[in-house]
């Protein structure tokens, strides 16, 4: 099993940048593929970004393609996503996800979850 949890939100202007961190615990979180998702109110939770067990592979949503960058750490267990540009569309509850499958763009494609952590752009 793996615990996680998310860091960084926070409030910041459009434009602005924030960089969210996810802190995991178990010997095991190499393996597994990671995810961010976000949820506004009143929206389904949507993807973000993904990457593989050993950070080769990610992937994009397109609305933040260009804009945001997934990476890992797994000597430290975290993974991150810095998130460049913000745009107030941007605003949102983000969550980390973990997978021991290929990482996927649906909710349903990952067993572990954080809390979350919210993220608000102002115009």
């Amino acid at each position: 099993q793996v615990q996680l949890v998310e860091s960084g939100g926070g409030l910041v202007q459009a434009g602005g940048s924030l960089r969210l961190s996810c802190a995991a615990s178990g010997r095991t979180f190499s393996t597994y593929a990671m995810a961010w998702f976000r949820q506004a109110p009143g929206k389904e939770r949507e993807f973000v970004t993904a990457i593989n067990w050993n950070g080769v592979s990610t992937y994009y949503a397109d609305s933040v393609k260009g804009r945001f960058t997934i990476s890992r750490d797994n000597a430290k267990n975290t993974v991150y996503l810095q998130m460049n540009s913000l745009r107030p569309e941007d605003t949102a509850h983000h969550y980390c996800a973990a997978t021991r499958l290929v990482f996927a763009t649906t909710p349903q494609g990952y067993n572990y979850w954080g809390q979350g952590t919210r993220v608000t752009v102002s115009s």
